[in-house]
């Protein structure tokens, strides 16, 4: 029978931004910590950037919340991330591992990793991206490598081998740790722990999946009848 998420060894941070949601789930033991991205923010209504982050870091002291940068200028990028690093100890700046031209950010992440800023380099889809930041970051400061798995999932291609090449670079610093981001299915949290991934992002609909783990198939296949039975019932259809 599958492990509960409790017993896993990867540790699961809660993917969004929407303010209640985050402090609730910030009491659920299982919940290791936060990350949010412009879009989430975006989605969920967020118009104040700064209060919203203050607001959440005001309730959520505990465990690490990683808030993105904006700008597609490194300089930009840089006083952003300047500014978002001194709200809170528990803040990691997540800095895209290029700006929308392509252009690699490995330079303005060695520079603030080297003044021991905690950062979270997003939007990694290549092993060779993980290789080139992993060479630009600090040895004595802590960073999370967000690799975007669901979205080479997206793809066509299976992310696993590829995360099991990311896990063995980032493998000889332990404070440098990967993060499978984006899992499209509650399969993903348990094929992330079987390689050794070091974090996951959870949304709260997956989340709300883990309550099927270890349920007897037999019983789904009953309740899967039961839903089409009760759904045509309640539709009233009929054939003459």
């Amino acid at each position: 029978m599958p492990k509960k998420l409790s017993e896993l060894k990867i540790r699961v941070f809660a993917d969004g931004a929407e303010k209640a949601s985050m402090v609730a789930l910030a009491k659920d033991p299982v919940i290791k910590g936060f990350t949010t991205n412009p879009t989430l923010m975006r989605k969920a209504g967020v118009t104040d950037y700064a209060g919203f982050a203050k607001e959440v870091l005001a309730e959520i002291t505990d465990k690490p919340i990683s808030f993105e940068v904006f700008s597609d200028e490194f300089p930009e990028m840089e006083r952003q991330a300047r500014i978002i690093a001194a709200w809170a100890p528990n803040v990691y700046v997540k800095i895209p591992v290029t700006n929308t031209r392509k252009e690699s950010s490995c330079p303005l992440i060695q520079k603030l990793a080297a003044e021991g800023m905690k950062l979270n380099v997003t939007a990694i889809l290549t092993v060779p991206q993980v290789a080139a930041v992993a060479a630009a970051l600090d040895p004595k400061t802590p960073a999370i490598v967000s690799v975007f798995a669901g979205r080479i999932a997206d793809t066509g291609a299976d992310p696993v081998p590829a995360m099991r090449e990311c896990k063995a670079i980032l493998a000889p610093n332990p404070l440098h740790e990967l993060l499978w981001a984006s899992p499209r299915e509650l399969l993903n949290i348990f094929q992330a722990d079987e390689i050794g991934t070091d974090i996951i992002t959870v949304t709260p609909e997956i989340l709300k999946k883990a309550e099927k783990i270890g349920y007897d198939l037999a019983e789904l296949s009953r309740d899967t009848v039961q839903m089409f039975y009760d759904d045509g019932q309640k539709a009233g259809y009929s054939l003459n």
